[in-house]
């Protein structure tokens, strides 16, 4: 956090505990220790004061600084509400703030310390504290019971706030860094990428000196006499330079097929491509496709990463085998991809995609008895990141992912993408 955010808040309190002063005993008239109350008022000035001169205006807080300055500020809130009725004050509802602060920026540990003091606070000035200003011609009288119902609504208040403000900003930042783990993986498969076409140039652009110095060398092996001692290192500088040539000719070629080839070619060519790296682990893994004319799509990292690690799942939770099947009309792309596992775990299945939900530790006990072992689940945990990562890519090219069970046993996920976003991807990047 910054220590000047907390800064702003803290002086937007002050000027309305002094405009509420100001109001109470100024415009209706009640009595009030407004001595105490300025000097309370004045703690709070003079420690702004002292963190704004100190520190720059860049300068972040440790969770611990946080944490001291929430709880200074909860102090300086008792001290106020103590002098001026307690509980009975409505402005006892200002016990939350500085707990919802605490919730959505530090840890859960900070959060329960800061709404310990808070429940701490309230619980003190429910028994000491000064009485409520009010009209001394018409005193108010508030029923302990009702003073009772005030005290739980305050605790149960911080108590529902924090769980509240805590899970939704740990799931707000759960989100961002699996969304970071995505946008990398995007990223080294653009570096990729370039790094391909920055070798198709430099094999292009070294092609023609190249072929200069195999024709020096050639001309002066021609015309150095035989019994020349340099005869030999000019021919192997001739040498070396076809062979330069011809490995620079590999590459471009390599470099052209890739472009005009590789990366449009049939939708069943790019499953079975996809699917080939996770064969030969065990497990069977089979390829169906039918559909409406001939599918010619574009390789692209969303398909390619994010069907991978759908397949690389199955595989990994299969018992003997992992079918693919694929089948499109004019318009969709439907997909499936099942294993004969156990099948998803029930406590987990309406989370998938979300990031960090695993069920990977202990993979061989999802092999059924007599299959053999899977060597590609090597029984190693994961981050849960898998799916959130094949979820996220799938609907980055608009695509839908659902996650399930098969009634014979075995886990089943189903696909649906747009067949003009897999011909050409330009269209879902906009």
């Amino acid at each position: 956090m910054r220590l000047r955010t907390l800064i702003s808040i803290r002086s937007l309190s002050v000027i309305g505990q002094i405009v509420a002063i100001f109001i109470v005993f100024l415009g209706l008239q009640y009595q009030l220790p407004v001595g105490q109350c300025l000097m309370v008022i004045g703690v709070a000035i003079a420690f702004n004061a002292l963190m704004f001169f100190r520190y720059p205006s860049v300068h972040m807080l440790s969770e611990r600084e946080a944490t001291a300055h929430l709880a200074f500020d909860i102090a300086q809130l008792t001290a106020m509400l103590a002098l001026t009725g307690g509980i009975e004050n409505p402005f006892a509802i200002l016990f939350l703030a500085p707990v919802v602060i605490a919730a959505a920026n530090l840890s859960l540990g900070a959060t329960l310390v800061l709404a310990a003091i808070a429940f701490g606070a309230i619980s003190f000035i429910s028994f000491f504290h000064w009485p409520l200003p009010w009209d001394p011609q018409n005193p108010l009288l508030l029923p302990p019971l009702y003073l009772a119902g005030v005290w739980i609504a305050l605790t149960l208040s911080i108590g529902f706030c924090v769980i509240y403000a805590w899970r939704t900003a740990d799931e707000a930042r759960r989100m961002q860094t699996a969304l970071a783990a995505t946008q990398s993986a995007l990223e080294r498969e653009q570096r990729l990428s370039d790094l391909g076409a920055l070798a198709a140039a430099a094999a292009h652009e070294l092609g023609t000196p190249l072929g200069t110095i195999s024709v020096v060398a050639r001309e002066l092996e021609r015309d150095i006499p035989a019994e020349s001692p340099w005869l030999e290192d000019v021919r192997l500088l001739r040498s070396q330079a076809e062979r330069c040539r011809e490995i620079l000719s590999r590459l471009s070629q390599q470099r052209t097929d890739e472009t005009t080839v590789a990366q449009r070619l049939p939708f069943a060519a790019l499953l079975d491509e996809i699917a080939e790296p996770h064969r030969g682990f065990g497990i069977d893994v089979n390829v169906r496709t039918t559909g409406d004319g001939a599918l010619v799509v574009t390789r692209n990292p969303e398909v390619v990463h994010g069907i991978g690690n759908l397949i690389e799942n199955a595989v990994d939770f299969a018992a003997t085998k992992v079918d693919i099947d694929a089948k499109w009309t004019t318009d969709t792309v439907d997909m499936t991809i099942a294993d004969d596992g156990e099948g998803f775990n029930t406590e987990i299945l309406a989370r998938l995609g979300e990031p960090y939900v695993t069920s990977r530790a202990g993979l061989d006990s999802n092999r059924k008895e007599g299959a053999p072992a899977n060597l590609h689940a090597d029984g190693h945990a994961g981050l849960g990141l898998g799916f959130f990562i094949a979820k996220t890519l799938i609907e980055r090219i608009g695509g839908k992912v659902s996650f399930g069970n098969q009634p014979k046993g075995g886990a089943i996920v189903r696909m649906t993408l747009p067949r003009k976003n897999l011909e050409n991807p330009a269209i879902s990047r906009g």
